[in-house]
């Protein structure tokens, strides 16, 4: 029997650690102009050593104030690193001055111009269909019959599903069937024809049996308060009556309401575009980024703590602090310029022939070309805007997929064609509107090869109805 031996050997592998640091740099990478203003104030909360510098506070700070010669190694490292902290605020808030959004004068301009921020939520509910196991045609019922809701939720009354079925014909079992699963979509409860289905979407069956009863059979008498009459149909207690009332009351009568597209929140560009020369200048909006300075009492607070080691030890590492925050606000708004440019670089076309239209690009074209992670450009585009000479963009609309190819192969973007379907929409007879089969040929006709599933997709992303709801009678 061969005898086990062991032996001791070293291997070396990598492994990506993520320290704290990195993971608060990358953070304010992700974050929005109005974010990274509420971080940095949660950031001086936390460090004493900071304060916000006023845009109107000229006061100097105590440059030529003579220190005490403490003979405390470790406190004479902080007062040093403490006088290179202040020096290195001096020198960033005064790149950013120089480098910041400003109006002929010298006095900074507030910029104003905002721009509501829309998440299309029912474009995500639909989705969903990509779970399903559907043929193109059954898809197109779908995604028609989402299509046709109200605000609500509920299909519309001049919608039926047995029409629809026989327009993609499609048959009526098998319509009914794909209808009882987008019913149970998350929100549930979306494309039902009248409240009672909308709710029985929600609620369990077989565990809440009485539940789904009293909403099938006995709701008019339910919203009617005629509790006795169900308690005596149902053979059971008013008690239990009034139980599934407070259930069903918590139920969602409008769920239509939760896809809405949010038109709320506000959101600030991160850049402005100038074009200069036929040269576009990208200048970074920092008028909203919040200056921060070494506190004008930070001498006072060393000599308070020169004899207290665990003291000097905080401050220490509250110095080292406020220099990591510094150099994370700084790369947060180079890579933001180096992104801006790449993305101007690769899409000439639209910036400088503004011919409206992008092409095919994707984060890892831009990644390779700065040198950084895909994960990154990620990161700097997701809620980061620009002013540019066409309006305000978010960075995220510069990427756009192919959608598919012309005559010559080429790959056509997803923008270039929801601008065709958008004018096609624009110029149709809207007596006898355009279906997404017509607008499939149409496109085919210029060269352009999508499916209509496709046309369909993207005519939803853009907020325009189908055929149906757009036709004026």
């Amino acid at each position: 029997m061969a005898k086990m031996k062991q032996a001791s050997y070293q291997e070396q592998t990598q492994n990506l650690m993520l320290k704290p640091k990195m993971l608060q740099s990358l953070e304010m990478l992700a974050l929005p102009l109005l974010q990274l203003e509420a971080h940095l104030k949660m950031e001086m909360v936390k460090n004493p050593m900071l304060e916000f510098k006023e845009i109107d506070d000229d006061e100097p700070m105590e440059k030529n104030e003579k220190l005490e010669n403490f003979e405390d190694e470790e406190l004479q490292k902080t007062i040093k690193e403490t006088e290179q902290l202040s020096e290195i605020l001096d020198s960033f808030n005064e790149y950013y001055s120089g480098n910041s959004y400003k109006k002929d004068s010298d006095k900074m301009e507030v910029f104003e111009k905002v721009l509501r921020s829309k998440t299309n939520k029912k474009e995500k509910f639909i989705d969903q269909l990509d779970r399903l196991k559907l043929s193109e045609l059954e898809y197109d019922f779908a995604f028609d019959l989402i299509d046709s809701i109200d605000e609500h939720g509920f299909i519309r009354k001049n919608i039926s599903i047995e029409n629809l079925s026989n327009e993609y014909k499609i048959p009526i079992e098998r319509a009914k069937k794909i209808h009882q699963k987008i019913l149970h979509f998350k929100p549930a409860g979306i494309t039902a024809r009248t409240i009672e289905e909308c709710l029985l979407a929600q609620v369990d069956k077989e565990n809440n049996e009485l539940t789904a009863t009293i909403i099938f059979e006995h709701f008019d008498d339910l919203i009617h308060r005629r509790y006795k009459k169900i308690a005596s149909n149902l053979g059971i207690t008013l008690n239990a009556v009034k139980k599934v009332k407070l259930k069903i009351a918590k139920l969602d009568p409008k769920p239509g309401l939760r896809i809405q597209t949010n038109s709320n929140e506000y959101v600030m560009p991160d850049l402005i575009l100038k074009k200069i020369d036929n040269e576009y200048e990208i200048i970074s909006n920092d008028y909203f980024s919040p200056k921060i300075r070494l506190t004008k009492n930070y001498r006072k607070i060393i000599k308070q703590i020169k004899n207290d080691k665990i003291g000097v030890e905080y401050l220490r590492n509250k110095v080292n602090s406020a220099k990591f925050l510094i150099k994370s606000i700084y790369l947060r708004g180079r890579t933001l310029e180096r992104v801006m440019r790449s993305i101007i670089n690769h899409q000439k076309d639209f910036f400088y022939n503004e011919s409206g239209f992008l092409r095919p690009l994707t984060y890892a074209v831009i990644a390779e070309d700065i040198q950084v992670n895909e994960s990154t450009i990620s990161r700097v585009v997701s809620n980061k805007f620009a002013e540019t000479p066409f309006g305000i963009m978010c960075l995220k609309d510069f990427f756009t997929s192919k959608a598919g190819n012309d005559m010559k192969y080429n790959a056509i973007s997803r923008s270039n064609v929801e601008t065709k379907i958008r004018k096609m929409i624009e110029n149709e007879n809207k007596i006898y509107p355009l279906s997404d089969q017509a607008i499939t040929e149409l496109l085919q006709e210029i060269g352009i090869n999508v499916s209509r599933r496709v046309v369909a997709k993207y005519r939803k992303s853009k907020g325009i109805l189908n055929s149906h709801l757009r036709r004026k009678r």
